[in-house]
This record gives C-alpha cells, structure tokens and sequence, in this order.
C-alpha cells in the first residue's frame, strides 16, 4: 500500500480550503488521511493531470471538489489547490 511519508499546503491551498463550506472540509480533511495512507486507493480517483497541469496530480474529495497536489521526493507531496471542477480555469 503506497503512503505518503511527509505532506505540506501551500498559500493557495489554505485560501481556497479556508472559503469552503464546513462540511467540505470535514470531507476533505478525511479524503487526505485516506490518501496520506493509500495515495492508490480506487475511490479517491487519483490521476495524473495533462496540458498545462501536466506537473500535476487530483484525487477526488466530493463529486466535484478536487484537490491538486505535486509529488516531491520520497512519497512527499504538496496540496496546491482544492476547489470544484473550476480548479482547472485558474
């Protein structure tokens, strides 16, 4: 089971968890424990992003809440963004 070793958020992230409703949070506060425990975990539907996100990856917190993150070294990652179906607008 593949687990991440170490995680950190960026501004970005903090701003845009900080605008969601209470009970997205929650949501996704539990959608990263089980990701941090099993980034391949089928019902989070991690992938690898392409085009100008290609540096990218997403795994689902709601039907259509997302989280975008980077892998770094060692099973690190970095939560850069969460936000609905609009994160790949910005």
């Amino acid at each position: 089971m593949p687990r991440i070793s170490k995680s950190f958020t960026s501004p970005s992230f903090e701003r845009s968890f900080d605008k969601l409703e209470m009970k997205i949070q929650k949501t996704a506060m539990q959608k990263i424990a089980v990701f941090e425990n099993n980034f391949l975990y089928p019902g989070l539907r991690t992938h690898k992003l392409h085009g100008e996100f290609s540096e990218f990856w997403a795994f689902s917190v709601t039907k259509s809440h997302r989280i975008l993150f980077k892998f770094l070294k060692d099973n690190q990652v970095v939560y850069c963004d969460i936000d609905d179906h609009d994160i790949y607008k910005k």
